[in-house]
């Protein structure tokens, strides 16, 4: 019976492994080994990387820094889930996964534009988050694609880096509301309604869209807002309520609203950024921790380890008069 079971070993689950081997507490993490964060070529708003870090690297580093405190780490899906506090069982392809307290560092999948031949520009020219990259872009011909009060919203974001700033709705009626386009109206950003047949790119640095007419448009860089995909499927299975988005509601303490299951990350309503869900992820660790120490008084756990502390160890203080 493990302590804690961590499903995902993006920022979140391993800054909780840090702090949980730290507190000496029996932890696996289990990892299908598809993070986010390995999307990310250049980490440039992570603190104490002035220089920035790939996300493969960040994730290396984080990783070897958790193996310090014994955390054991298993590469498998989790299938199925079932239990309550303090018998949970999670249920992989490899084999199942007892434990006392749950962490879903699960994550999300940010849905990719319908365009063909961009995912080599994944991280380099094509991004998903504004707030990540926006400053990247600084001056450059940005598209933003979309459909909805999102696209607009982010095309609106970016008139903060660049003058030229348009909207590609790929083909797709606009469903954005009378006040979004209406902004698109008084500030002038254009709308391209064609369908994307063709990328023109060096290395994954765009330089051109073609349209199914014909018609090309340069630019530097694209940003996409279809939407994400909350991997929940387990939260789901135990319980937990999510909101309309499919993000795992929790409260201040990262717990979900079953006794004993947590989440952190991007799968929770907060903000998609790789310091916001370290951080989290060292807020549920921290309240794992807590919730398991009071366990321990509560079920005298804690007492029986300290009977084997007063019989094998040397336990009263040494006084020199």
């Amino acid at each position: 019976m493990h302590d804690v079971a961590i499903v995902g070993a993006g920022p979140a689950g391993l800054s909780a492994a840090i702090y949980l081997g730290r507190a000496m507490r029996n932890v696996v993490v289990i990892d299908s080994n598809k993070p986010m964060c390995r999307w990310e070529p250049h980490v440039e708003n992570y603190m104490g990387f002035p220089d920035g870090i790939s996300g493969d690297e960040l994730l290396e580093r984080g990783r070897r820094q958790t193996e310090r405190y014994k955390v054991e780490f298993v590469e498998d899906t989790v299938e199925t889930a079932r239990g309550k506090v303090d018998e949970f069982v999670l249920v992989g392809k490899s084999r199942e996964y007892p434990a006392r307290r749950l962490l879903l560092a699960t994550g999300i999948f940010h849905i990719p534009p319908a365009i063909p031949e961009l995912d080599s520009c994944l991280g380099h020219s094509m991004f998903f988050c504004k707030d990540c990259d926006g400053i990247r872009v600084q001056g450059k011909r940005i598209a933003v694609v979309g459909t909805n009060n999102n696209t607009v919203e982010y095309a609106l974001g970016m008139l903060t880096y660049s003058s030229c700033v348009f909207v590609l709705t790929n083909g797709f009626r606009p469903i954005w509301d009378v006040q979004h386009g209406e902004w698109l109206e008084e500030y002038r950003i254009r709308v391209l309604n064609g369908r994307v047949e063709a990328v023109q790119h060096d290395d994954g640095q765009i330089r051109a869209l073609t349209f199914d007419e014909g018609e090309k448009v340069l630019l530097d860089s694209l940003f996409t807002t279809r939407g994400d995909v909350f991997h929940n499927r387990i939260a789901h299975e135990l319980g937990a309520e999510l909101d309309d988005s499919g993000e795992i509601v929790v409260d201040r303490c990262m717990m979900t609203s079953v006794l004993g299951v947590y989440a952190a990350g991007c799968v929770t309503p907060a903000n998609c950024q790789i310091i916001i869900a370290a951080g989290q992820g060292a807020i549920a660790a921290q309240s794992i921790n807590h919730d398991l120490f009071k366990a321990g008084l509560r079920d005298h756990s804690l007492l029986r380890v300290r009977d084997g502390q007063l019989e094998h160890a040397h336990t009263e203080p040494q006084l020199i008069h």
